[in-house]
């Protein structure tokens, strides 16, 4: 379980650790591999938050990205290579300020030097990435839902470890309430660069005009970045905002108030459940999350028929798989000895069109179909009188009937 020790603010003092911010230096605590770092101080400095912990002699603590801090001493080597940061051309007139602000202007998604900060930001094969969760969220991906939609690589966004900070994340589109005291997320590793796509130019402008009637969460920007007064996040979505298999070891974790991080479930991809991580101390953090007992120790997400699978080639059959990153692609099998490394993996998905729309078939009941626009805009919105059920995400229901070009699909993966 992943949550920092109680007397953590003198993580620091027993570690080493000094990171050197804002013209001052401080002990200082690794968040996700060096992506970010916790700073404490024993004064109140500017920009920290007072944040005691029982055996802490250092009351003040600040969040703070890899990106902010000019130097850190006492580091240990990383275990795996890390995610690139955003990177910005060197320019003798622009800055990081005049980035974060054109990062915010939708009719200066062609810049030069924002459409190359844009692609510094990669993914790659493991690469963890993150969806922030409301409490209804979570429980739908306890019961079964698959990573879809708006996304985000950790290495972007390890600093915001607050319900606060992580509200600029959310996609869901309900309101915060008053006192809103924990945040929850997905987190994966990825399978392939493939499976993603950036919400910019032409294939995805139809995002940036949907009135705010028709979407949920922030708008989108068409620059590839999150709308914020302040952050400077790349957004990332699923291809054609699909559902991804969810990879073994796939965590659920929740963000309290303190800003350590806990680890609630695990997922199990050859039981297909969540085994409950979180210890006795923090399973009040579940009470908000509706029709999820947090006694509960395995949740199995159940035999419902899923919109898209892994299959994969051993000894010339085919097999479903199941990605186990970093160590790759296997047989999905109940036993040790059958887990076999696959020689070839693809992701197996249902499109189709209905009313000239693509679509992706997410199921099928009593001769319907249910279907989630690929390419989602007014037109092709009010065409299938699709609802938006998450941000950029758009379904609807149509008679089997009147579907066109139904097709299973294989999209392969370089191994």
């Amino acid at each position: 379980m992943s949550v920092t020790p109680q007397a953590s603010g003198d993580a620091g003092e027993r570690t080493g650790l000094r990171v050197a911010y804002g013209g001052g230096v401080y002990p200082a605590e690794e968040i996700a591999r060096g992506a970010a770092y916790e700073l404490f101080s024993a004064d109140e400095v500017a920009g920290f938050e007072w944040a005691p912990r029982t055996g802490s002699a250092l009351p003040w603590r600040r969040f703070v990205h890899v990106t902010e801090v000019t130097a850190v001493h006492g580091a240990a080597e990383p275990a795996e290579d890390p995610d690139t940061p955003v990177m910005m051309p060197a320019h003798r007139e622009r800055g990081w300020a005049q980035l974060h602000q054109l990062s915010q202007r939708p009719d200066a998604a062609g810049d030069p030097m924002l459409t190359a900060a844009r692609s510094s930001a990669v993914i790659r094969r493991g690469t963890r990435m993150v969806k922030v969760l409301s409490p209804r969220q979570l429980a739908g991906y306890v019961r079964g839902w698959l990573p879809h939609g708006f996304c985000y690589r950790e290495h972007d966004v390890a600093h915001l470890r607050t319900p606060a900070a992580t509200t600029l994340l959310r996609t869901d589109g309900e309101v915060s309430r008053d006192g809103l005291d924990v945040a929850y997320a997905l987190r994966w590793r990825a399978s392939d660069p493939g499976d993603y796509d950036v919400p910019v130019g032409e294939a995805h402008r139809g995002l940036s005009t949907l009135p705010p009637r028709d979407r949920l969460g922030a708008p989108v920007l068409g620059t590839g970045f999150v709308p914020s007064n302040s952050q400077l996040i790349p957004e990332f979505v699923t291809r054609d905002f699909a559902d991804l298999p969810m990879p073994a070891n796939a965590t659920l974790l929740a963000y309290p108030a303190e800003g350590v991080e806990v680890v609630l479930y695990s997922y199990q991809a050859e039981q297909r459940g969540w085994l409950r991580m979180v210890g006795p101390q923090w399973r009040h953090l579940l009470a908000a999350v509706p029709g999820l007992s947090p006694d509960q120790e395995y949740v199995p997400t159940g035999d419902a028929p899923r919109s898209t699978q892994l299959v994969g080639a051993y000894a010339g059959s085919e097999y479903e798989a199941v990605a186990d990153l970093p160590g790759g692609f296997r047989v999905l099998a109940m036993t040790r000895a059958a887990r076999y490394p696959v020689e070839t993996v693809a992701r197996r998905l249902r499109y189709a069109h209905w009313r000239g729309v693509p679509c992706l078939v997410l199921r099928e009941e009593a001769g319907w179909l249910r279907l989630r626009l690929c390419r989602p805009d007014p037109e092709t919105v009010a065409t299938t009188a699709a609802q938006c059920h998450d941000r950029g995400v758009y379904e609807t229901w149509a008679p089997g009937a009147e579907v066109t070009d139904d097709q299973v699909t294989d999209l392969p993966y370089t191994l």
